[in-house]
């Protein structure tokens, strides 16, 4: 019976850190509360690693400016929908602006992990061996 007990325990204990530890926010969105700002949705994804733009008129461009000063996102949209991918972002403080005319709503995006590190074909090494049948 000690061993059960402890199992259901250390299954809990692994379980609750997995969810603690396991999937944390990419992203966080500081929203714009103006009573201008109404007519822009703006949100995050479940993930938090798009973000979504819903506008009642035409959402012409969007772009973002990163604690240096540069334009990480730089794009014409030209609909009533459209999401940007912010997987390609800088870790830190992103002031992101929505061109719908004739309004510019800004409100703010913290990335909070680094980019992801693509792979290279260096660090892959795949070895092929050779069954013999007899």
């Amino acid at each position: 019976m000690g061993k059960y007990r402890r199992f259901v325990i250390a299954s809990f204990i692994g379980l609750a850190a997995q969810k603690n530890y396991g999937q944390k926010d990419f992203a966080l969105l500081e929203k714009n509360n103006n009573y201008r700002a109404n007519g822009l949705y703006h949100e995050l994804n479940k993930t938090k690693d798009t973000l979504i733009l819903k506008g009642d008129k035409k959402i012409t461009y969007v772009y973002s400016i990163n604690k240096e000063y540069k334009r990480e996102i730089d794009t014409y949209a030209g609909t009533n929908e459209f999401k940007v991918s912010l997987k390609h972002l800088s870790k830190g403080k992103h002031m992101f602006v929505v061109d719908q005319s004739p309004l510019k709503i800004i409100f703010v995006i913290k990335i909070l992990h680094d980019r992801p590190k693509p792979i290279s074909d260096g660090e892959i090494k795949i070895t092929a061996i050779e069954s013999k049948k007899d």
